[in-house]
This record gives C-alpha cells, sequence and structure tokens, in this order.
C-alpha cells in the first residue's frame, strides 16, 4: 500500500510541476465597424501615429506665428491648448522646437515654457544645418 501512496504522490507533483498556469484568453481583439442603423457605415480616417510634436515659429508682422505639427495656432493660448490636447493623448512624444532665425528668443522660450506646462517632458531644439 506504501509503493501506492509514493507512486500517486509523485505523479501529483508531477502533474502539479508540468501545468500552466495561464488564464484562458476570453477577448479576441479585432477592428469591427458598428454603424447605428445596421447599414453599411462610412468609415472614418485613419490618424497615423504620431511619432513627435514639432512646433514651429515664425515671425510675421510684430507678433510670432505658431504652427503645431502643420496646425496653425493663432495665439499663444491657442498653442497651449492644442499642446495640452496632444500631452493628453500621449505626454511621452518628443517635441522639437524649430524656430525661425527672426524669432526673438524670448518667444521661442514662451514656446518652450506652454510645451513643459502642458505636460511633456522630452522638449528639444531643432539645430540648423547652416
Amino acid at each position: 500500500m506504501t509503493p501506492m501512496i509514493d507512486v500517486v504522490f509523485l505523479l501529483l507533483i508531477f502533474f502539479v510541476c508540468t501545468a500552466s498556469f495561464q488564464p484562458v484568453e476570453a477577448l479576441l481583439p479585432g477592428d469591427l465597424l458598428i454603424s447605428g442603423a445596421g447599414g453599411a457605415g462610412v468609415p472614418q480616417e485613419e490618424q497615423p501615429p504620431l511619432e513627435r510634436v514639432v512646433i514651429r515659429a515664425e515671425q510675421s508682422g510684430a507678433g510670432v506665428a505658431w504652427t503645431v505639427n502643420e496646425s496653425p495656432c493663432p495665439t499663444d493660448a491657442a498653442l497651449r491648448a492644442l499642446l495640452g490636447q496632444l500631452a493628453g493623448i500621449d505626454s511621452t512624444l518628443p517635441v522639437v522646437i524649430d524656430p525661425d532665425r527672426k524669432v526673438e528668443l524670448g518667444r521661442v522660450i514662451d514656446g518652450f515654457d506652454a510645451a513643459r506646462s502642458a505636460g511633456f517632458v522630452d522638449v528639444k531644439f531643432a539645430a540648423s544645418v547652416e
């Protein structure tokens, strides 16, 4: 009787050691187009993922014209609002500030401060080739 109990315990230890304790996958993600009326819906344009945020500053008349990823920002408040939205999506994106040579340093620092206050951590300046 003792050898049979030993064999049962050895088998129990073997099966416990070789068992896989991974949870069963219950969700299979898929991209399905869901339309409200059951008809063929128009797929929305898929936007490419952001790799970085580029802030351009150009001197225009008495002020500075800001552009963030080709989107114009006429005022500093619009610049801060757009940067806040982008930081809400992903604040780990690198930010590159590319000022024109005619823009005053104080205004470039305002753009830097706007990016930092929006929540971006990796803020850099673009180097000119010249």
